[in-house]
């Protein structure tokens, strides 16, 4: 089992900064990873991190812009979003799974309860 709970959601301008935390308890996932969904769209997926830390992989659309990352002692994934557009306005979700690099939302078996990024143009 695998609980989740995001962090550093909130307001910011266009072309700002956000750093999202994630706090892992409970076994380690081989994969953790970020999806967003933006009212009236689907889940997408943002950024997948392996539970040793060592493999990333991001969805073109925030290649460049957003970093994933996690400190493996205190159990704690990131997302550092930078260069932030209105587009970017949604709720944001930490999940993991066992599943190694999916981008695939059925892939992830456990999920935070979310956090809302909201960017203002």
């Amino acid at each position: 089992q695998v609980a989740l709970v995001e962090s550093g959601g909130g307001l910011v301008q266009a072309g700002g900064s956000l750093r999202l935390s994630c706090a892992a308890s409970g076994r380690t996932a081989s994969t953790y990873g970020w999806f967003r969904q933006a009212p009236g769209k689907e889940r997408e997926f943002l950024a997948s991190i392996s539970g040793s830390g060592d493999i990333r992989n991001y969805a073109d659309s925030v290649k460049g812009r957003f970093a994933i990352d996690r400190d493996n002692p205190s159990n704690t994934v990131f997302l550092q979003m930078n260069s932030l557009k209105p587009e970017d306005t949604a709720v944001y979700y930490c999940v993991a799974g066992q599943v190694r690099g999916s981008s695939q939302p059925k892939h992830y078996d456990y999920w935070g309860q979310g956090t809302q990024v909201t960017v203002s143009s």
